[in-house]
């Protein structure tokens, strides 16, 4: 076997086999016998048909046959002579045509992992946004936290305000007839909350208990129900009941419904983590800016193959948070299509940075020892809350190990490069700026 390799891109190689005249011979000596063996045509018993026959009748099952044959083989045979690190299976762009005593010849397309070679990684020039903490984030939680345990009490006076929660009985009718699910009995509708028709509950303003009225909108062009999209209607209603919000104090009793001892120490707590959580966003952002400004410097091709797995796991992981929150893709106005078209550049950044990482990872001798492993799965296990030993069996198969060596790996490159490099940190109003006036040029 004869092979050459040729370089088309950082990413993609072209093998070129020929397979030897001897071998293409054997191979279809060997595969007319096989078929031999069971061929069934008329005027011959089974497996006694005359050779030349056989070639007569079955040239193109043969043909097929060992042409797949010798390319599987041969294929994976030159990826291990030539260390060649495919990512994908390959694009057979040419095949010769196979002929008894001469040699059979086939031109491969594969794309490969780019061998990378990170330059200009240390001293990197980063804006970090200084951490100021904003007590309002506080009181806006506790807020949130009041919400849902606020209760719905009827008010003294008669009159229907914005921001009220009404009980109404109603009806709809076009062109004067009734629509269907058009009419409810006891519904209660926050006004100005807008999740009636456009108009509908702005002339639900003013009036009183016990009044009765008709209230005329149009149906939006867009609305779900296409007999109804773009109509005229006219709602009879009937308002039976006036209810305001109440929301509670904050005391230690409440604060006890909340996990806290005390309503001092619950707004602590709040104050503890909400730090905690304004810290990790600034940090997360210094990443982001650090990976862009390595990969500015090191622009590098990466293969479709990496560029697409990695939409399958942005697309799987987003899939499964939606699915914890009740929501679908559909209902983000998404589907697989739009998401790979909208999250295609995002996907790329990813892998050059991934790469880019490794490539320095390699450089720096960076690597990680089993005490950084036993340490990471102790903190996996704390925060799953699940046995250590379950962790450790999970992680101790070949994928998830291979991927949890990769991610502690990339975190230490990352803070290798954090200490490199030259941080300065200004207010989140300038940093802002930089990032409007980049996105304009």
């Amino acid at each position: 076997m004869n092979v050459q390799v040729e370089a088309i891109s950082p990413v993609k190689k072209k093998i070129n086999v020929e397979i030897s005249a001897e071998r293409v011979s054997s191979e279809i000596a060997a595969t007319y016998k096989k078929i031999a063996k069971n061929a069934k045509i008329k005027g011959f018993r089974k497996g006694k048909v005359p050779m030349s026959v056989v070639e007569k009748y079955f040239a193109g099952d043969m043909e097929q046959d060992v042409v797949n044959r010798l390319i599987q083989e041969t294929y994976y045979q030159a990826l291990v002579d030539h260390d060649i690190a495919a990512i994908a299976h390959p694009t057979i762009e040419q095949s010769g045509e196979l002929h008894k005593d001469q040699p059979f010849t086939y031109e491969a397309h594969v794309e490969v992992k780019p061998e990378v070679e990170a330059r200009d990684y240390k001293g990197l020039s980063l804006q970090k946004e200084a951490f100021v903490f904003d007590g309002q984030l506080v009181e806006t939680r506790i807020e949130q936290m009041l919400e849902s345990r606020a209760q719905q009490e009827v008010v003294v006076r008669d009159e229907a305000q914005q921001g009220d929660f009404v009980t109404i009985d109603f009806e709809g009718f076009v062109d004067g007839v009734a629509f269907e699910h058009g009419a409810a009995t006891d519904h209660v509708l926050e006004l100005g909350s807008g999740s009636f028709i456009d108009g509908f509950e702005d002339q639900l303003v003013g009036m009183k208990r016990g009044e009765e009225k008709e209230i005329a909108v149009t149906f939006p062009q867009e609305y779900g129900n296409k007999e109804l999209a773009g109509k005229d209607a006219t709602f009879k209603v009937a308002l039976k009941e006036i209810k305001v919000k109440v929301l509670p104090q904050l005391d230690d009793e409440l604060a006890g419904e909340f996990g806290a001892e005390s309503a001092e120490q619950l707004r602590q707590k709040l104050t503890d983590n909400l730090q905690q959580q304004e810290q990790k966003r600034i940090e997360e952002d210094l990443k982001e800016r650090l990976m862009a400004a390595l990969i500015e410097r090191n622009p590098i091709e990466v293969p479709d193959t990496m560029i697409e797995r990695q939409l399958d796991f942005m697309h799987e992981n987003l899939s499964r948070r939606l699915k914890a929150q009740g929501l679908n893709m559909e209902m983000m106005g998404m589907n697989a299509q739009s998401f790979r078209a909208m999250y295609r550049n995002t996907a790329t950044r990813q892998v050059q940075g991934s790469l880019l990482l490794e490539a320095v990872g390699r450089q720096e001798s960076i690597a990680v020892d089993e005490a950084e492993v036993d340490q990471r799965l102790v903190e996996i296990a704390e925060m799953a809350q699940a046995p250590l030993e379950e962790v450790k069996k999970y992680y101790a198969g070949e994928e998830a190990r291979k991927g949890l060596l990769a991610q502690i790996e990339e975190e230490k490159v990352m803070r290798f490069l954090l200490d490199q490099a030259s941080i300065e940190e200004v207010a989140a109003e300038v940093l802002k700026g930089t990032a409007d006036a980049a996105e304009q040029e």
